[in-house]
């Protein structure tokens, strides 16, 4: 086990490395998850606007059906709408349950960021060349 961690510090694999590098992919990382929570976002707030379309159109169908004097059959009509807007529903709980994932990542990565800071800035600071944020 000695002899391993001798081998990984001579290799540039030392904990202060690691501890480096781990810190650099969570910075990378918190961007990534921000702007793809950020379009979860944009969708389902379109997601609703979609639905709330699709409500009017089915009134509005369902009033033009009893409005005719010519029998027009919109019940099919009606039932597809009904069932795209079942669709969109089920589509939106997926995102809603993705988002609350994304933000629980995100938080996660937040707090092991400055986990690892703090453990670096008590271990001696950053290594010689790479500024402290």
């Amino acid at each position: 086990s000695r002899r391993r961690g001798n081998k990984m510090a001579a290799a540039g694999g030392g904990p202060a490395a690691r501890e480096l590098f781990a810190e650099g992919l969570l910075q990378f990382l918190r961007p990534a998850v921000r702007q793809l929570d950020g379009h979860v976002h944009a969708v389902r707030e379109s997601q609703v606007e979609l639905r709330e379309h699709i409500d009017s159109l089915a009134t509005e169908l369902c009033r033009i059906n009893e409005d005719q004097k010519v029998a027009l059959d919109l019940d099919p009509y009606v039932k597809k709408l009904l069932n795209a807007r079942r669709r969109v529903v089920l589509v939106n709980n997926i995102l809603q349950n993705a988002q609350e994932r994304l933000r629980r990542l995100n938080h996660s990565v937040a707090k092991e960021t400055v986990r690892r800071k703090a453990m670096l800035e008590a271990a001696g600071g950053y290594p010689q060349g790479l500024p402290g944020k």
